[in-house]
């Protein structure tokens, strides 16, 4: 249970650092933010891993993690969901 609370509060952060650097965070509420922090995190290490990278420590991962969920948010934008 503990770490479904840690997963929802980190991936709020990450989406919302995400959203406030590709600038939809005024479109975005916080389910929003937690959603595509969660899923962009995901993405992020899908995406680093296929590459041979991995994140080194706490900061190595949420740097992953908002970069993820940045590339999320281009995706949702090319496809019209986020202006």
């Amino acid at each position: 249970m503990l770490n479904l609370l840690i997963t929802i509060i980190v991936g709020g952060l990450v989406g919302w650092v995400a959203s406030i650097v590709m600038k939809t965070n005024q479109q975005m509420g916080i389910i929003a933010n937690v959603l595509v922090g969660i899923v962009g995190s995901a993405l992020g290490y899908w995406v680093f891993g296929l590459l041979g990278i991995a994140g080194g420590g706490l900061i190595g991962r949420l740097i992953i993690g908002v970069l993820g969920a940045m590339l999320l948010i281009f995706l949702l934008k090319a496809l019209k969901i986020f202006k």
